[in-house]
């Protein structure tokens, strides 16, 4: 289309991106009461947030790709009504394998959410593309960031089951209002399913400025997860003493950390995009280097890590809208896929981040883990200078 979109537009799709993705994160703070109403093992209960990673991640490689060869609208709301009614299922699981199975469904459908981000670009005009891009992921953001103290704080109140079965609530409604507000879109591409995912890999190794921004966000995305790994559990500790209200409170702080996605993204259509990364990964390095360089007391180190979260966040969610805005330009065509494959492989470098953070702080303790998060984002760093610095060949390209 690549025209002006309306400011509307651009809420209802930024609203209906985080909505969508929290479903992803509602389960990462209930596993407990979940696996006791549930009857798994406490050995088994990491299988509740696994599981749902792994759907989300095929969702990735073989949903999201179909955005380039079927109708949008219809993708969307299809996958809609697919979470919406695992969400239920969830809601009123009472043995581990039916929530499970639900749980791969959530993640599986709630891909959703990254066929909106390609089609939001396809809506916007290429001047404005990366402003608008960026306030979608601003959405995306907040629904992650939200969605932990808010499961939280309504299983506080209520219990895991009012959780879930308000989700599905929020999603079957959701797919009612998209089914009308958004226009549609038939994409062009004239390939059959099997060679749609057969060009994956050609698509990776053929494009460099994939393989480039995924590897920098992978290592920035990495380091967020390990940080949100880890920091509740020092939160918890006799450290610092604060109860499951409180810790969601600061999780809270950390949404300020969003308002980096439309400057980023008005940056890189200015063509700043190749600085603006180096920010964005600088404050990656800079969320971790503050609390291992200021010590003081309780509250000084309590607020020294509420500032980390922001800065960390910020960088997180610059660095996001920098490289899809980066891939977007690459061709309409193909950025369903693009957007697929970007984000599979920087959920990977995020699933990665979460083993290593609880691995190295119940091991070596929380200097060791800040350390393990710092190092993620220097070496993405490292990466991009080692490209755009020398020759200038990444700054054309980012």
């Amino acid at each position: 289309m690549n025209s002006s979109i309306s400011r509307g537009m651009v809420l209802l799709l930024a609203a209906a991106a985080g909505l969508i993705v929290a479903n992803l994160y509602y389960a990462q703070t209930l596993v407990g009461p979940i696996s006791a109403a549930t009857g798994l093992s406490p050995a088994a209960a990491g299988l509740i947030v696994t599981l749902t990673q792994v759907g989300y991640t095929l969702g990735l490689l073989f949903v999201v790709p179909l955005g380039d060869l079927l109708e949008n609208r219809r993708l969307i709301v299809t996958a809609l009504a697919a979470a919406a009614a695992a969400l239920l299922v969830a809601a009123f699981a009472s043995s581990a394998a039916v929530f499970l199975a639900a749980a791969l469904v959530i993640g599986l459908s709630s891909v959703a959410a990254q066929v909106l981000v390609p089609f939001a670009a396809h809506l916007s005009s290429e001047a404005e593309r990366g402003h608008v891009v960026g306030k979608v992921v601003s959405g995306l953001l907040l629904g992650v960031m939200l969605a932990r103290p808010a499961a939280s704080l309504v299983a506080d109140y209520a219990n895991w089951h009012v959780v879930f079965g308000g989700a599905a609530v929020l999603i079957a409604l959701l797919a009612l209002v998209l089914r009308v507000r958004l226009p549609q879109r038939r994409p062009t591409a004239m390939l059959s399913y099997p060679k749609l995912i057969g060009s994956l890999w050609t698509l990776f190794t053929s494009t460099p400025v994939l393989r480039r921004r995924a590897a920098y966000h992978a290592g920035l995305f990495g380091s967020f997860s390990l940080f949100w790994t880890v920091v509740p559990l020092v939160l918890a500790s006799p450290a610092f003493g604060l109860s499951g209200a409180e810790i969601a409170v600061f999780a809270l702080v950390g949404m300020a950390g969003a308002v980096a996605s439309p400057i980023a993204g008005k940056l890189a259509d200015t063509g700043h995009g190749t600085i603006a990364t180096a920010v964005a990964l600088g404050l990656g390095v800079a969320g971790f280097a503050l609390p291992l360089l200021v010590a003081g007391t309780r509250s000084v180190a309590l607020a020294v890590l509420v500032v980390a979260s922001i800065v960390l966040d910020m960088g997180v969610a610059g660095n996001l809208v920098l490289g899809q805005r980066a891939i977007f330009m690459l061709g309409h065509e193909v950025r369903s896929r693009l957007n697929g494959l970007y984000f599979a492989v920087f959920f990977a470098g995020g699933a990665a981040g979460s083993a290593l953070g609880g691995w190295v702080y119940a091991q070596y303790g929380w200097h060791a883990a800040l350390l393990a998060g710092l190092a993620m984002p220097a070496l993405a760093l490292l990466y991009w200078a080692g490209e755009a610095l020398p020759f200038g060949a990444a700054r054309k390209a980012a």
